[in-house]
């Protein structure tokens, strides 16, 4: 064999020839793992034996496949009863697995998308994330949290419908700020009956599902009514709510005539980065697009590149009933198929040839080829920082992963502690972590005690890590990690590095300097003296950049935590309470902090406390049942 070739190939080769004598002619799933049983690559069959068959003859492979085979210990297999659910089960392993070899879509969080409840007499109007769990209307999915909140808001002034969580409702006894602005019926406390709301819920249903047209038309009679009576001020309601269904429908740049739902799906291709622009079309409105960037071999083709993301984005999405597609993927029968199985219903996968469908598919691949233009100018003057950063800090070679922690709380009460990711693409929120500070068992720590709350937050970061991860093969492991501190904070670090047997990490605090003045920040390394960096380098305020993310981040999540914390309903802790028994006590009492603060005489004369329930709720606030 070529020298070329990677050193174990031939023992690779061996081992998979020796595993297709008991491989069976059906279909099926296969896994390659390593020496250290890590997935190397996930693939479906339609035969196992004539797929696996392909990886021993080298003249047939890529320079990446041979290097997989050469690296090849073990070979899994799991059969399935045809090809479909081959597809179904490889893109499943392929997203929990995450597989080296595989083309990965790793920026795949849930969208958002709306929900109209229908698990309560009078339904709510929210934003949802993740499964479908909760009996409802789904609508969406929508590219951004952004367009969703405003869609929210917009709906609610157009449809008078509540957003304020079922707690929340149960324990209204007057009309809220959303009420006043026009923007719900007050449902709370019976400005409108079950029956008005369920239609305002109703419209709301057909406008999200596309029958905007009628409902505006609608809602013109009404204020045209109200105005030929000389009733403006209701007529001037009326407006506004068509000004609100205007604001959602505003920006329509993408109309697609007798097209409701639909993906639109576009391919850019620079050497080996992708980007993979989608569109979403729901009840005829653009709900928004999104990028997905992903890696891979230069001569990869693009069908196979489409094939890969659309194997893997529709695994936990409902897919539309049309998707629109700039290159068709590999095995585009089989893939429909697939999907229009997990859709329950026949769905198509096409590419226009031409009229209004190849029109909005091209805009898409030039949002496409823009946004990879853009990504690819980025991660350039990334990897020129990263390695100012490691010339400026002394580090080897430039970073590939930087973790950076900062801590924040208030007198050491809702204490966090934030992690933040950088590497040559930029910041990696996906990798973001938060710590809630305990402060019992082996963590106990006083509070407002910084020092010992990084030491929490370091021990639990690498003790897990090196549990999951012990030989560091994951990609997970930083090569520097940057502390919002002082030396006090370095030297708590490297104490806990020290105690899990990881001393060679690159650990860098970051301080301000006198004065606290931006600009002199002081960089503290153990065994080096501290010293600072030109204010005005590259180095420096690339550092401060990732500081004050970390910043940014903690705090965030300590607000969170805090207002949490405090807009909590005090009831909603006491064992056994109810919305009925919640509602009364604030009818008589007014609110729950007096209700914490009253007499066991006084709990007892509520309508609807017994007194062993008022006792129980006596003793629960005084007796320290919290």
């Amino acid at each position: 064999m070529s020298q070329n070739l990677p050193p174990n190939l031939e023992r690779g080769i061996a081992y998979l020839k020796n595993e297709l004598k008991t491989l069976p002619n059906q279909p099926g799933v296969y896994r390659m793992l390593n020496d250290k049983g890590a997935v190397l690559y996930v693939g479906k069959a339609r035969n196992l034996v004539r797929r696996v068959t392909n990886y021993t003859q080298p003249n047939r492979l890529s320079n990446r496949i041979l290097r997989m085979v050469s690296e090849t210990e073990k070979l899994e297999v799991i059969v399935t009863k045809s090809e479909i659910e081959a597809l179904l089960l490889e893109s499943n392993l392929i997203k929990k697995m995450q597989p080296r070899y595989n083309i990965l879509l790793r920026d795949d969080k849930s969208l958002p998308q709306i929900l109209l409840t229908a698990d309560h007499a009078f339904g709510q109007l929210t934003k949802h994330r993740g499964r479908k769990t909760r009996k409802g209307d789904y609508f969406g999915p929508f590219a951004s949290a952004g367009s969703v909140n405003r869609t929210v808001t917009d709906l609610a002034r157009a449809f008078m419908l509540r957003t304020c969580s079922d707690s929340i409702f149960s324990s209204r006894t007057r009309p809220c700020l959303q009420y006043q602005i026009k923007r719900c019926s007050g449902p709370c406390v019976g400005l409108v009956s079950q029956a008005d709301y369920a239609k305002q819920m109703s419209q709301a249903r057909r406008f999200l599902n596309g029958d905007s047209a009628d409902i505006q038309r609608e809602y013109a009679q009404r204020m045209h009514a109200a105005a030929d009576i000389l009733d403006f001020e209701t007529a001037a309601i009326w407006r506004n709510r068509i000004r609100a269904l205007t604001g959602i429908q505003a920006n329509q740049d993408i109309n697609i005539p007798n097209v409701l739902d639909a993906d639109i799906i576009a391919i850019a291709r620079s050497g080996e980065r992708s980007c993979i622009q989608i569109f979403f079309i729901r009840g005829g409105s653009n709900y928004g697009n999104r990028s997905y960037f992903l890696t891979h071999l230069a001569d990869t083709p693009a069908d196979e590149i489409i094939s890969a993301f659309i194997g893997q984005f529709y695994e936990d999405k409902e897919p539309p009933a049309d998707i629109f597609l700039s290159d068709l993927p590999q095995d585009t029968d089989l893939l429909t198929e697939a999907l229009s199985r997990t859709a329950g219903r026949r769905l198509r996968l096409q590419c226009p040839e031409r009229g209004a469908r190849r029109k909005v598919t091209a805009m898409a691949v030039k949002n496409a080829e823009e946004a990879l233009a853009r990504h690819l100018a980025n991660a350039s003057s990334q990897k020129r920082l990263l390695g100012e950063l490691a010339a400026a800090l002394g580090l080897p070679h430039p970073p590939e992963r930087i973790e950076i922690y900062d801590n924040s709380h208030i007198q050491g009460k809702h204490a966090v502690g934030g992690m933040v990711v950088a590497g040559p693409e930029g910041f990696q929120k996906a990798a973001y972590r938060r710590f809630n500070i305990k402060d019992e068992g082996k963590f106990a720590t006083q509070k407002g005690d910084d020092f010992a709350m990084m030491r929490q937050v370091m021990h639990r970061r690498f003790s897990r890590a090196l549990k999951e991860d012990p030989d560091r093969i994951s990609g997970n492991w930083p090569d520097l990690l940057l502390i919002d501190g002082g030396l006090g904070q370095l030297s708590s670090v490297h104490d806990v590095l020290d105690e899990l047997s990881v001393p060679d990490l690159q650990v860098v605090a970051i301080s301000k300097g006198p004065d606290r003045h931006a600009g002199r920040e002081q960089f503290h390394i153990r065994g080096r003296p501290s010293f600072t960096l030109p204010p005005d380098s590259a180095a420096m305020h690339f550092l401060q950049r990732l500081r004050d993310e970390a910043h940014r981040y903690a705090i965030g999540t300590h607000r969170n935590k805090r207002a949490k914390a405090e807009f909590t309903n005090p009831l909603d802790a006491v064992p056994g309470i109810g919305p009925k028994r919640k509602k009364a006590l604030l009818a008589h009492f007014g609110s729950a902090r007096a209700v914490a603060a009253a007499g066991l005489t006084d709990l007892q004369a509520v309508d609807g406390i017994s007194k062993k329930f008022a006792q129980q709720i006596y003793d629960w606030f005084y007796s320290g049942g919290q």
